[in-house]
Formats: structure tokens, C-alpha cells, sequence
């Protein structure tokens, strides 16, 4: 056991639907084992800067349920370098603050580990939609992320059909394609690209050509950022068929809104799990859930790691989409 007596919680990176129920974790949580804890407002920068505010069970109240992050979030250049590193590191034990729980991405991760080096203990939970996070099945913010893209898909699905027209949709994931595989494999999409796979924008076409041959009255085309805009792939398309199709970017629509009740439960168990963590005298985690069960992985194997692409979920995919 440690003898930690505060702790503070962090928002960074991009905002993800769940950091706020994460953030109600960890802070009940600290409080019914008899720790102070503290919010750190605007990531990183909040860190640098001292803002930081004591809080209470009131302080969470009301926040489950709502997309986005309390505490904010913002970049900041000056924690890249060891000076600002050492400042936030300082401004934590001057205020006798020995652990600190991180929610947020790669990046987040990152810094957590740099601090943990400079004698914070640190926890990491995975609050981003993008699910690129390894050792972890799902982080915080994918569950809702897809059923947004979902929803939309359905509802264009619904005008595509009624003018016989093909559609495609653009959703986030730069370098990972779990938000487009999921959805697309949910909507039933008939094409799907990732960064992960390579495609033939030939054979994308000639699918699309065929599937109208064969009396489809719609197709849609679910695609990643990372794989290239989704009206340059439509270009392409109307080149080599005459078929237009048209394009609908989901962009940060996909950040918002209210979270599932995964992704609320998902937070509420890891925000506890690294309290508890903490408390036991861990450090440089990050936290997750494997077949169900919470995992504590080393955060700098997390942040060297890539996470695999389910190849299984594609194929799947391709197979169902004839």
C-alpha cells in the first residue's frame, strides 16, 4: 500500500463522449477511500499553469451524462520540453498531490509517462474515439462515436434509396480505421476502407456499378480520413463509371453528444480501477479492459505499441456486403 494521500485527474487531447463519467470516477472514488483529489482544468497546460481546483462529490454531480470534458482540454507546446514537464511535476508536489490519473490519447499517454519519470505516479485511462489504444478492447468515447456514424448511415440510407443514388461518408481515423470498420460493418455498408488495408479504386467502382446492375437502389462507401477525402475518391469514381457519388463528412459530429451506456460503464470502471491502483502503490499504467477484465499495462509498452487491426471484423465485412 501506498501512502498516498491526493490525488488529481486530467482531460487531454481530443474530448471523448465518457471522459466526464471517467472523471466522476475518479474522483468518488478517491473520495470514499479518503483522498483528496483535484481537477486539473485544460489539460497539460492547466498542469503548467497551477490551475487546479479542489474537489467533492457535488463537484461531479450531473456529468454521466454528458458528452465533452468538464475540466477542458487544450495543446500545449511548453509541456513538450523537460522545463515544462519539471514545472508541472513541481506544481504537484508543492501541493502535496503524489498521484495523477490522465484520460486521453497516445499523446496523453505520453506525457503521463514523462511525469511518472520524474516521481508522479501516474495512471493512464484511454479516453479517445478513434479506439487506438492497445491493450485494451474498446477506450472510452468509441462506443458512442459509432453509433452516431451509425445513426447517420441509416438516415442517409434512407434518402439514397428513395433517388436510386450512391453515398459516401467520411468519419475520423487518421492513421486507425476501427471507427469506419465498426460502422460500416454495422450499417452494412457495401465498401469499407481503412489506412490498415490497401485498396483498388477500380474494384471500388466496378462494385458499385455491378450492385446498381444487379437492382441495389443505393451504395454506400464508408471511409476513413486517413484513406483520402472522401470527394476526391468520388471524383475517381465518376470517372471511371459515371455513377456521382455524393459525400457526406461526419466530422467532429462524431465527438459529441450524450454516451452510451458502454462507454458510461467502461469510464466508471477504469476511473475507479486506477484510483485502486494508485492507492496500491502503482505507477506508469495504462489501464483497460481485456475479455472483460480490468488490466494494468505498462505505459510505455502502451505508447511503443501498435494496436493490430481485426482483420477478422473486415473480412467479415466483405463477406456480408454482397
Amino acid at each position: 500500500m501506498s501512502d498516498i494521500k491526493s490525488i488529481a485527474v486530467l482531460t487531454s487531447g481530443g474530448d471523448s463522449q465518457g471522459m466526464n463519467a471517467a472523471v466522476r470516477a475518479v474522483v468518488r472514488s478517491a473520495l470514499f477511500h479518503g483522498l483528496e483529489v483535484y481537477a486539473v482544468q485544460r489539460g497539460y497546460y492547466g498542469l503548467i499553469h497551477d490551475d487546479l481546483r479542489q474537489m467533492d462529490l457535488r463537484s461531479v454531480g450531473d456529468i454521466i451524462q454528458r458528452g465533452g470534458t468538464i475540466l477542458q482540454t487544450a495543446r500545449c507546446k511548453e509541456f513538450m520540453t523537460p522545463e515544462g514537464q519539471e514545472l508541472a511535476a513541481e506544481n504537484l508536489r508543492r501541493r502535496g498531490i503524489g498521484g495523477l490519473v490522465v484520460i486521453g490519447g497516445d499523446g496523453s499517454y505520453q506525457g503521463a509517462s514523462k511525469l511518472s519519470k520524474l516521481g508522479i505516479r501516474t495512471m493512464g485511462l484511454p479516453g479517445t474515439i478513434d479506439n487506438d489504444i492497445p491493450f485494451t478492447d474498446f477506450t472510452i468515447g468509441f462506443d458512442t462515436a459509432v453509433s452516431i456514424c451509425v445513426d447517420a448511415i441509416n438516415k442517409l440510407r434512407d434518402t439514397m434509396t428513395s433517388h436510386e443514388r450512391s453515398s459516401i461518408v467520411e468519419v475520423m481515423g487518421r492513421h486507425c480505421g476501427e471507427i469506419a470498420l465498426y460502422a460500416g460493418l454495422a450499417s452494412g455498408a457495401e465498401t469499407i476502407l481503412v489506412p490498415e488495408i490497401d485498396y483498388d479504386i477500380d474494384e471500388v467502382a466496378s462494385r458499385m456499378r455491378d450492385n446498381f446492375a444487379h437492382g441495389k437502389r443505393h451504395s454506400i462507401i464508408l471511409i476513413s480520413e486517413g484513406v483520402g477525402r472522401g470527394e476526391d475518391i468520388s471524383k475517381q469514381i465518376t470517372e471511371r463509371i459515371g455513377i456521382d457519388p455524393r459525400v457526406t463528412v461526419l466530422g467532429h459530429i462524431q465527438r459529441g453528444g450524450t454516451p452510451t451506456h458502454n462507454d458510461r460503464i467502461l469510464a466508471s470502471r477504469l476511473g475507479d480501477f486506477a484510483v485502486r491502483r494508485l492507492i496500491e502503490g502503482d505507477s506508469s499504467k495504462g489501464c483497460g479492459v481485456i475479455n472483460g477484465e480490468l488490466v494494468a499495462t505498462d505505459i510505455h509498452q502502451v505508447v511503443s505499441t501498435k494496436r493490430p487491426f481485426n482483420r477478422e471484423l473486415y473480412e467479415l465485412a466483405q463477406r456480408l456486403s454482397q
